[in-house]
């Protein structure tokens, strides 16, 4: 399946088909070479920010291309174009195959496809929600964060999402395709007691639509896993107390001078102290 996509958007698209890459990994072995192959990319990728409860940036990019690889012996030529077409693919094998001079046979093996287990979905999450939705999430994360705690100053928050489709074709015979869709959320707090300031921050994602980040149909926010126990933000009770070391028993964060575990939101986040002042401060953060 994911083969039929990606002939399709990668080479139907630009009036190309699976014989036109045949001829041309046949004008790379014109050259005596040991292996040569033809690697398509095309990315989208979009981004989305959130600062002091507004929507501050966003940001969407395309690329597309195709790479051109010779090689004999231990010489590798390479050859790039930022556009699909058949006379840029033409050109770049040519550059390609300059590594070498001796005449080849010209021979290509039959391509075939090559089955592989699919590891993950092959959704467009940049198509998988509206835009308002996609910003919701956001908005999402930034009150449940200011929620959490009345000393919380500051959120940001970033989505971004990326929709990659790949295709390989070598003249050993394989022809083979991917797509790989990602997503991550990031969020960012500041924190503030009687001056003192403290900052956490941490994000997580995969390859999944956006809709990962929604813990039902409803539109909640998804909890990080395994933070369903109380955290709290603890320094050193007094100055003649030592320092804080070990691990946060909670989120197995690696302590310094201190430990510091913020509350999850969205995907959650984790933040180590170092070097705060010893005063005494035990807040409990809510489940």
């Amino acid at each position: 399946m994911s083969l039929n996509l990606v002939s399709e958007q990668l080479l139907s698209a630009n009036g190309l088909n699976h014989q036109d890459l045949f001829a041309i990994l046949g004008q790379l072995t014109e050259r005596r070479l040991d292996y040569g192959d033809l690697y398509f990319q095309s990315s989208y990728h979009e981004s989305w920010v959130l600062e002091d409860s507004i929507i501050k940036d966003g940001s969407y990019n395309i690329d597309q291309g195709v790479g051109v690889r010779a090689v004999s012996g231990e010489k590798t030529g390479f050859a790039y174009a930022d556009q699909i077409s058949k006379l840029a693919l033409e050109q770049s094998a040519q550059a390609a195959r300059t590594i070498v001079r001796d005449t080849g046979n010209g021979k290509v093996q039959t391509l075939g496809a090559v089955e592989h287990r699919a590891l993950y979905t092959s959704i467009d999450p940049l198509q998988s929600m509206t835009r308002e939705e996609k910003l919701d999430i956001l908005r999402r994360v930034d009150k449940v964060a200011r929620a959490a705690d009345q000393r919380v100053q500051e959120v940001s928050a970033s989505l971004s999402g990326v929709y990659e489709l790949i295709l390989v074709a070598a003249t050993d015979g394989t022809l083979a395709a991917d797509v790989r869709p990602l997503v991550r959320l990031s969020v960012s707090v500041l924190v503030e007691e009687d001056g003192k300031r403290e900052r956490g921050s941490s994000g997580g994602g995969g390859r999944f639509g956006y809709d990962y980040f929604l813990a039902s149909q409803e539109g909640d926010v998804r909890p990080m896993p395994g933070r369903k126990k109380r955290c709290a933000w603890r320094w050193s009770t007094s100055r003649r107390s030592p320092p804080l070391r070990g691990c946060c028993r909670w989120c197995s964060a690696p302590a310094g001078l201190a430990s510091c575990c913020m509350k999850r939101s969205a995907m959650g986040w984790k933040a180590i102290s170092t070097g705060v002042a010893p005063r005494s401060l035990a807040a409990i953060w809510g489940n």
